[in-house]
């Protein structure tokens, strides 16, 4: 699979889009002046605590109180606490030793917000999802420093693996690689993209992320909330941090300072890959020219549709999202359940990719065509899983039920990707409703009669070809034209522009000159 990432960058913000064999499947905006991304550290001050929903509200600097959940205090919250009290009134020249500093105890699973948070203090959190509609952002106090090849976590001393490493004897490896090799009063998470990677490439990786906390103690110094301590790197770097690997061959900017700190970003984390980077310096759109543009226009629609015909519906409520699969013209086979199955198939491809396109969170219910055979809603069940595999967000899909329908949670970090791909009708200018065909021929005649008083031997009437047929229609010395003709005593004739507009029309002189009404 080829991956290409094409980077748009405009005044207001930067647009990335993420292509999986020149097909787009994620689309990613960043504006000049974002705030509260997922990944960003605040210091934040207790406003409020809710016993009943064993949470608290917190100031982050946000319009509305942020959220925290007992349950995202994170094991370590007492140690968080000391650690950010202290960092924030630390005096030394040479700031706080984190090697040696001494963890709380951990705190309970089942306790009570008001048992840890109860002098309303300061706290470092974490934002775990955006501003959503009419929400604050969700905090977490179980700080995490993502790198290319570990996650740092502060206050423990666990070292985990990811799953999805399935060789046995890589993981010990890499276990006791990151065990001799990690900072004390540090847990470290070795992610998928450590297969294979040897002591010197985590090693490093690891000193960069120490550098960033010590950042976050420095920016903790002396600060008061609420406060942004450290920002999420630009979604550009981000992506590149959890996506490059061998399949990416092109990285395509056409901002020079942006394609610089890329270039400079991918010869720091893999110098091998520093050619795939290139600037885009032609004269047309980079979107346009990749042809994402056209994509984009073809996929965020309220309908969808696929190759065979079929279609999807993709609904939007306040608790869910709702896609409906609709059977196509093309038949597989004359077998039904055959042609439901090939149809569903393509269909849960198709919707595989939505989902990350849109970036749709939550409960999603799709609605496929109904199949009898267990063994064939199995089968899609299977590819559904298969589908999503590379979505790189958190997700369940559960089987189908006895009537046809398919649920799917996907979590929800941020506000969906929705793109208006309707435009206003330039006939109606969007009231949905034209002026009369029959007022709009005594409009023309009420404009041939002016300019014939004016001087004008000649007029030239340029309509749209439906409004053509309607002015030549019958014999000729019975048509529209002949009778102004007629009327009026000059020379005129008509002819049609598919350019135009249903109910435009324009007037030429004998010198083919546009005349201005």
């Amino acid at each position: 699979m080829n991956k290409e990432l094409i980077i748009n960058a405009a005044p207001q913000g930067v647009e990335i889009a993420l292509l999986e064999d020149k097909k787009l499947v994620e689309l990613h905006n960043e504006k000049t002046d974002a705030r509260f991304a997922v990944g960003d550290l605040y210091l934040g001050k207790v406003k409020k605590l809710i016993p009943g929903l064993n949470a608290a509200f917190v100031d982050v600097g946000f319009e509305k109180d942020a959220f925290l959940h007992y349950t995202d205090l994170s094991p370590y919250a007492k140690s968080l606490l000391k650690f950010t009290t202290m960092s924030i009134t630390d005096k030394s020249e040479t700031g706080l030793d984190f090697s040696k500093f001494t963890i709380e105890p951990e705190i309970i699973k089942t306790g009570k917000i008001n048992e840890v948070l109860g002098g309303k203090p300061n706290i470092l959190v974490q934002i775990l999802k955006e501003p959503i509609a009419a929400k604050g952002p969700r905090l977490s106090c179980e700080i995490s420093l993502p790198g290319r090849f570990v996650v740092l976590t502060p206050f423990n001393d666990i070292v985990a693996v990811s799953r999805k490493i399935h060789s046995s004897e890589e993981r010990k490896r890499l276990q006791k690689i990151v065990e001799a090799i990690k900072f004390k009063n540090f847990g470290v998470i070795v992610r998928t993209a450590a297969e294979g990677k040897n002591t010197a490439e985590l090693h490093e990786d690891l000193t960069m992320l120490q550098e960033m906390w010590k950042t976050i103690q420095k920016n903790l110094k002396g600060a008061t909330p609420p406060t942004r301590v450290l920002s999420e790197q630009t979604k550009t770097t981000s992506i590149l941090r959890d996506l490059l690997n061998e399949d990416f061959n092109k990285i395509v900017v056409n901002d020079r300072n942006l394609f610089a700190d890329t270039k400079a970003y991918i010869q720091r984390i893999a110098p091998e890959k520093a050619d795939i980077v290139s600037f885009y310096q032609n004269g047309s759109p980079i979107f346009d020219a990749f042809g994402i543009t056209k994509q984009v226009k073809s996929t965020f629609g309220k309908t969808v549709n696929l190759d065979s015909g079929a279609y999807l519906i993709v609904e939007h409520t306040e608790a869910l999202h709702v896609i409906d699969v609709n059977s196509g013209y093309k038949s597989v086979s004359n077998n039904q359940e055959q042609n439901a199955l090939e149809t569903n198939l393509e269909a849960a491809d198709e919707i595989a990719r939505q989902l990350r396109l849109r970036d749709l969170g939550g409960i999603i219910v799709v609605d496929f065509i109904d199949m009898k055979l267990p063994e064939n809603k199995r089968k899609l069940m299977e590819r559904m899983e298969e589908f999503m595999r590379p979505d790189r967000a958190k997700h369940a899909v559960l089987p189908i039920s006895k009537f046809g329908i398919m649920q799917i949670t996907r979590q929800r970090m941020k506000p969906e990707m929705n793109i208006n791909t309707q435009e206003i009708c330039p006939s109606c200018n969007g009231t949905g409703k034209i002026s009369s065909t029959l007022l709009l021929e005594d409009e023309i005649e009420k404009n041939v009669s002016y300019l014939v008083t004016h001087k004008h031997s000649h007029l030239k009437l340029v309509v749209h070809p439906i409004l053509y047929a309607y002015l030549t229609k019958g014999w000729f010395w019975k048509t529209k034209i002949a009778q102004w003709r007629k009327k009026y005593g000059r020379s005129i004739t008509v002819q049609s522009d598919t350019n135009l507009h249903l109910t435009e029309y324009k007037f030429y002189d004998n010198h083919e000159e546009e005349i201005k009404l």
